[in-house]
């Protein structure tokens, strides 16, 4: 059972590099949001700068964006709220098998996002329906962040489980000899 948590501990620099491209996006999401934001307000008080007729849509869609994504960044950092109060008093065997069972919910969460967000984002709804301040814009986009954080829950999910998983099962001499 070692050698095959060795072999997936090689493929962590694709978490890592997942991790850094999701956080890059959710940095430059922000700055859309903050760049956009306030243009509307210095549009709405500023005489010679007109207030983008857009603004409040497309602020809402990159929020949305920022929202999920940065909800997955959180589980890889295991950064997410959770009840802590018993984990003192309970076996850490029992704390680890929990916590698998905790990361299978959300892991099987990512699966409905990912099906049941694709599955909206091409219904007609989505398709036909328009940004009502642009109306060449599809609703597509502003549905797609349902699925995208779907796949990144699968990902880092799946990195928590395998964790868990070596925690559980690799004793605690082996894991010194491999490190």
């Amino acid at each position: 059972m070692p050698a095959f948590f060795t072999t997936l501990k090689k493929i962590k620099p694709v978490y890592d590099w997942t991790y850094k491209i999701i956080m890059f996006i959710c940095k430059l999401l922000l700055i859309g949001d903050i760049v956009i934001t306030s243009w509307a307000v210095a549009g709405r008080y500023i005489p010679f700068i007109t207030d983008p007729h857009w603004s409040e849509e497309v602020v809402l869609t990159l929020m949305a964006y920022m929202a999920v994504l940065s909800a997955t960044l959180a589980i890889r950092k295991r950064a997410h709220i959770r009840m802590t109060a018993f984990d003192s008093y309970l076996p850490k065997k029992v704390l680890l098998v929990s916590d698998i069972l905790a990361d299978l919910a959300v892991l099987a969460l990512g699966v409905v996002l990912v099906v049941y967000g694709l599955k909206f984002c091409y219904s007609p709804l989505s398709i036909r329906g328009k940004y009502a301040s642009i109306p060449t814009l599809s609703k597509f986009w502003q549905y797609l962040p349902i699925p995208v954080a779907g796949i990144g829950m699968i990902i880092f999910e799946l990195e928590q489980i395998f964790l868990h998983i070596e925690e559980l099962f690799v004793k605690e001499d082996n894991k010194e000899v491999s490190k």
